[in-house]
């Protein structure tokens, strides 16, 4: 896990200007393995195993006694020190966003004197935290470091408002699951002045009654192929690093050839690599990796060097052959001699909700702690620079409520292929006769529903999501279920009433709250696409390889950008990100593609979610024999156990919400059961957050 935190507060001194551990009036501290990277009087560390060329500062000289100006830039950025020094100055002035026009994915911190900058990124899977402290403000790129520094109990209804609606940002606010820690929302800054804090955004949001000029597809699409082809080249040109010193070979072992050995031993291969899924966002990736058709020098330049190839993935589940179409096109697309294929084969001990015992503390909750196991196979085979297609289907995907956006602006003949394409996966049925008309009077409902009205609706029929039912079976149920401002989530059925009412409570009080107003389409659009990437977030620290870095280029600020200058008539249309990605290769030369390409995997999927479910049914009903969540009146345990054997059984209730439950349990056990701090030195907090031992009724965990 890698993170950055520093301060900004009245105080002059605290200790960091010389060495690390230097006495201050007893008030030294600094966090446990890290590495300053400036001093007093407004500290930034850099914590973690980060690699040099991750960590990048600029300085620009000024006069004897003028303010300093300086840069720190973390993580994977395809910026020049010229451009950098260029974007400071920018920032010196107040032009935030060119500190996020650079390829990559990075956190930048800007200081002007004892003013500190801290920019996020768009999607939301680089954030940043902040919390009062010590006279001022302490900031960081994770929330738990900033808990153990307030000794920070839990935040109980944000972990309500996390079940109840995870897609919905008003009722989740800017908190998070510790009390007292704050988050910045994707696309905003955190600006610190001697301790007083300021959150502005940096990029424009669309008006309302207006629709921003549009560009034309071809412009549009072109635009996304530009931003990924130099968020791919971004890091084939960074340093390559070899792992580190691995476990020594145990030398031979029936069955296993050194490849397999290595990944066993949880080593990543030195290199680049890519998952190879057989979906569109991952073959995607590969493709430009590799450099095909071009070498370097060529359109895509430094793809593949000479002799070198890119190491692709494709994991292959034993347990059942619902995948095998996708698996087929994988090995069509590694036929390609620039590709070599790796096949990780696993059964039953890497389904969903296996080896729950195992694995590390994260940061916060994740659906994705459920199904770790089964990513940490699949990258342990991988190279220590390994692409992944995380967040493709949420920055070029169109979300249900856009067609509501194409009724504000009187585009109706843009909904005629997506609703008759509904109405076709619906099935020869007479219900299936009724989906246009449907879905088109519920996204003229959307359209015509106020921001504040549809916040206050939804906070109406909250209280009941636990006794309703909703059929979420097919296409055409959740894009109707979809075509509103706020909705509840998965779990919220399983949830207790007196949670319910408190979720319901906070979208009430964000209904009359004075906020810009975005489309209903683009806020659900941009509300999902946090919910992905802080998964995503989670994901990496939860299946954490050590020495491997995961590179998700879709999750990038310039491709984000790219993406949302796509018209929304043609994101709307059926197979719309195959489509585009198709267009995105075709643009680099890359024409032949296997047959079946964007097809969707969900219900794939989902009959690996019910395998695994069934498989490991003993261990969650352990789990929940007697859940913390309960004793913080968030569930019934004996529901929550009820619902487990009905899903086992194969009852179709939402299986992403019983993840939702037992991720967050999970995660509340490891946290409990905890060891140690994040802080060192004289004036390091007593206690770890959330020190001790039992959940009390409602609000707090108590040491």
């Amino acid at each position: 896990m890698r993170w950055l935190v520093g301060w900004s507060s009245i105080a002059a001194s605290f200790g960091t200007a010389g060495a690390v551990g230097a006495s201050d009036e007893g008030r030294t501290m600094h966090p446990v393995g890290s590495q300053l990277l400036w001093g007093d009087p407004d500290p930034l560390w850099a914590v973690g195993d980060w690699r040099p060329d991750e960590i990048r500062t600029i300085r620009v000289d000024t006069a004897e006694g003028a303010p300093t100006v300086r840069l720190a830039v973390l993580g994977c950025c395809g910026a020049t020190d010229e451009q950098l020094r260029v974007g400071l100055l920018a920032a010196r002035g107040g032009a935030l966003r060119h500190l996020t026009a650079w390829t990559g994915s990075y956190t930048a911190v800007v200081q002007i004197g004892r003013r500190i900058t801290v920019v996020g990124d768009l999607a939301g899977a680089r954030p940043v935290f902040y919390t009062p402290w010590a006279g001022g403000t302490a900031y960081a790129t994770a929330a738990l470091p900033l808990a153990d520094l307030i000794e920070a109990q839990l935040d109980i209804g944000h972990l309500a408002a996390l079940l109840a609606c995870p897609e919905t940002p008003e009722a989740l606010r800017d908190g998070t699951p510790y009390a007292g820690v704050k988050r910045i929302p994707p696309g905003h800054a955190l600006i610190l002045r001697e301790g007083s804090r300021e959150i502005t955004g940096y990029e424009a949001v669309a008006s309302l009654a207006v629709a921003a000029p549009e560009l034309d597809p071809v412009s549009a699409v072109d635009g996304v192929r530009d931003a990924l082809v130099e968020a791919v080249r971004a890091r084939l040109l960074a340093p390559r690093h070899a792992p580190e010193t691995q476990p020594p070979d145990p030398g031979p072992v029936p069955g296993m050839g050194p490849a397999e050995r290595r990944a066993a031993r949880g080593a990543p291969v030195p290199g680049i690599g890519s998952d190879l899924s057989g979906g569109s966002a991952s073959a995607t990736l590969a493709l430009l990796a590799a450099g095909l058709p071009g070498l370097p020098g060529t359109l895509l330049g430094h793809g593949t060097g000479a002799g070198e190839r890119l190491l692709a993935v494709t994991f292959n589940d034993l347990t059942t052959r619902a995948h095998q179409d996708e698996l087929e096109r994988a090995r069509v697309i590694a036929a390609n001699p620039r590709l070599h294929h790796v096949v990780v084969a696993a059964g039953e001990e890497a389904l969903p909700y296996a080896e729950l015992e195992n694995g590390p503390l994260t940061d916060e909750p994740a659906p994705s702690l459920v199904v770790v196991e089964r990513h940490r196979r699949r990258l342990s085979a991988g190279s220590a620079d390994h692409f992944v297609g995380d967040g493709a289907r949420q920055v070029l995907d169109a979300h249900p409520a856009r067609l509501a956006d194409l009724l504000i602006d009187r585009r109706r003949r843009h909904l005629l292929r997506p609703v008759a394409a509904l109405a076709k996966a619906e099935g020869p049925s007479a219900h299936s006769l009724f989906v246009p008309l449907t879905v088109y009077r519920a996204a003229r409902r959307l359209a015509r529903t106020s921001y504040r009205s549809g916040l206050e609706a939804a906070a109406g029929r909250l209280p009941d999501a636990n006794r309703l039912t909703p059929d979420l079976d097919t296409p055409a149920d959740a894009s109707l279920a979809a075509l509103t401002w706020s909705r509840p989530g998965p779990a919220a059925r399983w949830l207790t009433g007196e949670a319910l009412a408190e979720v319901s409570v906070r979208l009430q009080e964000a209904a009359i709250r004075p906020t810009s107003v975005q489309r209903p389409g683009e806020a659900r659009a941009r509300a999902a696409l946090a919910r992905s990437a802080a998964d995503h977030r989670i994901l990496e620290q939860a299946a954490e390889v050590r020495s491997q870095r995961l590179h998700a280029p879709f999750l990038d600020n310039q491709v984000v950008r790219a993406a949302r200058a796509l018209p929304e008539s043609l994101r709307v249309q059926p197979g719309a990100r195959a489509a585009v990605l198709r267009r995105v290769l075709a643009g680099t030369g890359i024409h032949e593609l296997p047959p079946g390409w964007g097809a969707p995997s969900q219900a794939t999927s989902t009959a690996v979610t019910r395998t695994g479910l069934r498989a490991s049914l003993p261990e969650l009903i352990a789990l929940f024999d007697a859940p913390l969540l309960a004793d913080a009146g968030l569930v019934e345990a004996r529901v929550v156990r009820k619902a487990l054997r009905a899903a086992a059984e194969g009852e179709p209730l939402p299986l992403d919400g019983l993840a939702d439950l037992a991720s967050t349990e999970l995660w509340l056990r490891r946290l409990i059961s905890r060891r140690g701090t994040c802080w060192t030195g004289t004036a390091a907090p007593r206690q770890r957050a959330v020190a001790g031992g039992v959940v009390p009724a409602r609000r707090t965990l108590q040491p």
